[in-house]
């Protein structure tokens, strides 16, 4: 195989492996305040479309569409109390968190995203600290490799990689997706990684749905 295609092949992993962490009780230390000019509110009715296109980032609006209409529509009233924005001066939505109620019994995280032109400024890890610091732990995720920067903010606030092979019906790529963390990250930041088995709650309520809920 030429060095290219490996490269591609990584690459393509790291968009479509998944990867699962979780939270028992989160590292005081990566806390921080919004940066100044900005604030959190929850997303309100009229913003669900605001919140769809950040989700979708241009890309994914029909998955979109059917992920909101089969997981959070159902519980609208809700998704609207656990659904949060990190808002500019003009209140203009930049960034966007929450606690969802997986299955109705455990607490994961709800669509952690950043606008690009607002990435690196401190905006997530002070939207990431207002939600977490108001949130019952555990806290799952799921996320990809791609996501490096979010799975080394994850990190930072104690959530550690989990290491079991399925989660519900999905499989867990986490020994495929560590060659392309090592090599995106820092190597200060990749060997803060740690791992744990998945807390037996989490794979019980996993197995409630073909659709996964987080």
């Amino acid at each position: 195989m030429k060095e290219t295609d490996s490269l591609q092949d990584m690459i393509d992993g790291a968009n479509s492996n998944n990867l699962f962490m979780q939270c028992l009780e989160p590292n005081p230390s990566a806390f921080r305040a919004l940066p100044a000019g900005f604030s959190a509110r929850f997303c309100r009715r009229d913003e669900l479309e605001v919140w769809k296109d950040m989700w979708a980032q241009g890309k994914y609006m029909d998955f979109v569409n059917y992920y909101f209409d089969k997981v959070y529509a159902p519980r609208e009233d809700e998704f609207f109390r656990r659904c949060v924005f990190a808002t500019d001066s003009d209140d203009n939505p930049v960034a966007t968190c929450g606690i969802w109620r997986s299955y109705g019994e455990v607490n994961t995280l709800l669509g952690f995203f950043t606008l690009p032109g607002y990435e690196g400024r401190g905006i997530g890890r002070g939207l990431l600290s207002e939600v977490l610091g108001n949130a019952e732990f555990p806290v799952f995720l799921h996320t990809h490799p791609a996501a490096y920067k979010a799975v080394k903010l994850y990190s930072d606030f104690g959530f550690k990689l989990i290491t079991d092979p399925v989660v519900g019906f999905r499989e867990n790529n986490l020994y495929d997706s560590l060659p392309y963390l090592k090599e995106a990250l820092l190597q200060k930041d990749y060997e803060k990684l740690e791992t744990t088995r998945a807390d037996p709650a989490l794979l019980k309520a996993a197995l409630k749905a073909q659709l996964a809920e987080f």
